[in-house]
């Protein structure tokens, strides 16, 4: 399995304030103003129609993970009920079907374009193993971007979005271990072991994983989810190793190596 090189940089991922939260960042130079004003309409276009989204992609990720990661596009997560109604927004602000550039799926996603610039309308996973519900677009993080309060996907459906993601030529678990890593002891495991399912051995295998390299830190975890998921709770103990994170890529993916 290869591991996708990433772009980011560590933005104070174990910062926190004196009432032990972590501090509020400001994502909006993860798109530039230039191209906010492109995207923006369709945001205002959506909520003055009473039409629910939540952000997902690097946005997302960058939040949870508290890593900076440059976003390409903007990825809007929708309903399936309310597919037509985001394509005709796109169409009427003059976005075009990204398909006449480069064809992709479009069994769980539609890719407009304008001025170079893409953004994702998804309403399904690619392998079609659950459609976008309710839950995914009201339980997640508020975030201001550039003046405007937008919701992100959840951190539970964030992981779990990417959990099957292993492919050749790319795999999002480098995610998700950042994403274990700062956001482990906030999750709600029982929701996402419920939400995964039977899937929750794939689940095991990234917390395996998780607990081969930082083992106190897997310890913080609810100790009754690693026999949900098949795995024997072990005696566990110790700082991250980073010589084993180093193991899988020696680049700074993880953590600071510091």
């Amino acid at each position: 399995m290869s591991v996708r090189p990433v772009a980011y940089r560590q933005v104070n991922s174990m910062a926190s304030t004196s009432t032990g939260r972590e501090p509020d960042i400001d994502w909006s130079d993860l798109i530039p103003e230039q191209e906010w004003e492109v995207q923006k309409p369709i945001i205002e276009r959506a909520q003055a129609l009473d039409l629910p989204f939540a952000l997902g992609g690097g946005l997302a990720f960058s939040e949870y993970a508290r890593r900076l990661r440059n976003t390409k596009d903007l990825d809007l997560f929708i309903n399936p009920r309310d597919g037509d109604a985001f394509l005709r927004i796109l169409d009427e602000l003059g976005w075009e079907d990204y398909h006449s550039t480069k064809e992709y799926e479009r069994h769980w996603i539609y890719r407009g374009t304008k001025r170079g610039l893409i953004i994702d309308i998804i309403w399904r996973m690619p392998n079609e193993r659950a459609d976008i519900d309710d839950e995914w677009l009201t339980r997640g993080k508020l975030v201001r971007i550039h003046g405007t309060e937008l919701r992100l996907l959840p951190v539970e459906e964030l992981i779990w979005s990417k959990l099957y993601v292993v492919q050749r030529d790319r795999s999002d678990w480098s995610d998700l271990l950042n994403l274990v890593h700062t956001q482990g002891e906030h999750l709600d495991w029982d929701y996402l072991l419920d939400r995964v399912q039977e899937d929750r051995l794939l689940l095991g295998g990234l917390l395996n994983i998780y607990r081969w390299m930082c083992q106190g830190d897997a310890m913080k975890l609810p100790p009754h989810i690693w026999e949900r998921m098949g795995l024997m709770q072990m005696p566990l103990a110790g700082e991250c190793r980073l010589d084993r994170v180093r193991l899988l890529d020696t680049r700074d993916w993880f953590g600071p190596n510091t």
